[in-house]
């Protein structure tokens, strides 16, 4: 199974992706990691991204999940994903893709922000996650979970109820 760990910026897809990841005992990737350079680039310098922009970076998450789909390895990948088009098509790239959507009010998540250090997403593009996000629908097959709690807490409603086997 490839989990994929979905929110805004700020949400806490990757902490909880990786916690995820060391107690499945799978493999974690960050979204992050398969933007082009001129992506970040882009973002660093405070300009939103298009869906034009998105585009090989959703091909190359999908190119990710599709090959561990095929090499009949779990892992999980932490993305924003925020528009049901991307969820969709992250979900058609393996058999057996379940999506987990962080939910966090604006407000906890921009004093978030402002307390993040060293990441290439500013603040001030928060709005524009917020602008573009779709949350999912409940015909949507994702997971919705609060993102306000504790990463273990987090962590342990995901493996419950995706039935999930912790390695630890």
């Amino acid at each position: 199974m490839i989990v994929v760990i979905a929110g805004v910026a700020g949400s806490g897809k990757t902490t909880v992706g990786q916690l995820l990841a060391s107690r499945l005992g799978w493999a974690f990737a960050d979204g992050d990691e398969f933007h082009p350079p001129a992506n970040v680039t882009k973002m660093a310098a405070g300009v939103p991204l298009t869906d034009e922009d998105r585009r090989p970076w959703l091909r190359a998450m999908m190119d990710w999940i599709a090959q561990r789909d095929a090499a009949g390895e779990s892992a999980v990948l932490a993305c924003s994903a925020l528009k049901r088009r991307y969820r969709d098509l992250l979900r058609s790239a393996g058999a057996d893709v379940g999506l987990v959507f962080l939910v966090i009010p604006h407000d906890v998540d921009e004093a978030r922000l402002g307390l993040r250090k060293g990441h290439f997403f500013p603040r001030q593009l928060l709005d524009t996650q917020y602008a573009d996000l779709e949350l999912p629908q409940p015909a949507e097959p994702v997971l919705m979970v609060p993102a306000t709690g504790a990463r273990e807490e987090i962590v342990a409603e995901i493996i419950r109820r995706l039935n999930l086997q912790s390695a630890s």
